[in-house]
C-alpha cells in the first residue's frame, strides 16, 4: 500500500482560483498535485490527445483526477468519457466537481464511471475521504469487500428475522413438554395398566 505522499492527483480546473483553493488541500493531506487548466492539457498530460506531448509525463503513477465540470473547450464530462474510453487509463478513479447541484448532470456523471461528484467549494474533509478512498483501494478489491461485507449484513439481518419468528417460550410449555410433567406421569400411574393386561391376555 502508497502511503500518503506518493499520492498523484490530476486536478482540471479553469479557474485559477479554485486551482490553487485544489492545490492547498491537497498539498495539506500529503498528496503530489499537478494541475491543469483544461481538459485538453489534461488529455495531453496524460497522452491521449493523439499528438505527441508538449508536456510530457513525469512518470509519476495518477491515482486520482479531479476535474470541474463547466470549462470551455471541453467540459469535464466529455474528459471523463474519454478517459473511460482509454483502456490504460479507464481504472484511474474520476472525480467531478460542479458549484451547481443539477441532478441530471449529476446521474449523467456517475453513469458514466465517476467516482463521485462534488459541489463547490470543495472542502478538507471531501479531500481527506478522496485521499483515504484511493489509500484502501480500488476496483475488483473494493467490490470484492463491498460483497463480503453485504454478506455479513444480510446474514446477520436474516438471523434476527429468524430470532422474531421463532415461538417465544411460554409457562404452558409445548405439548412434549407437558407429556414429560410431573403431573402427567402422577395422571399415567392412577389409571389401569389396560395395555399389561392386554399383553398377559
Amino acid at each position: 500500500m502508497a502511503c500518503a505522499q506518493e499520492l498523484h492527483v490530476l486536478a482540471v480546473d479553469d479557474s485559477h482560483v479554485d486551482r490553487k483553493v485544489i492545490e492547498r488541500l491537497l498539498n495539506i493531506s500529503c498528496c503530489k498535485v499537478t494541475a491543469v487548466e483544461s481538459g485538453r492539457r489534461a488529455l495531453q498530460y496524460l497522452g491521449l490527445d493523439g499528438e505527441k506531448s508538449s508536456m510530457g509525463i513525469d512518470g509519476l503513477k495518477v491515482h486520482l483526477i479531479l476535474t470541474d465540470y463547466s470549462m470551455p473547450g471541453m467540459t469535464g464530462y466529455e474528459l471523463l468519457k474519454k478517459i473511460k474510453e482509454s483502456s490504460a487509463l479507464s481504472k484511474i478513479p474520476v472525480v467531478i466537481m460542479s458549484s451547481e447541484k443539477i441532478l441530471p448532470r449529476i446521474d449523467r456523471c456517475l453513469e458514466e464511471g465517476a467516482k463521485e461528484f462534488l459541489l463547490k467549494p470543495v472542502k478538507l474533509s471531501d479531500v481527506k475521504r478522496l485521499r483515504d478512498f484511493i489509500l484502501r483501494g480500488e476496483g475488483d478489491d473494493d467490490k470484492e469487500t463491498e460483497k463480503k461485507i453485504n454478506g455479513v449484513c444480510l446474514r446477520k439481518r436474516k438471523f434476527q428475522d429468524d430470532s422474531t419468528t421463532q415461538p417465544m417460550p411460554t409457562s404452558l410449555g409445548t405439548a412434549h413438554d407437558i407429556e414429560s410433567s410431573p403431573e402427567s406421569s402422577v395422571s399415567s400411574e392412577s389409571q389401569p395398566p389396560q395395555s399389561k393386561q392386554t399383553k398377559i391376555g
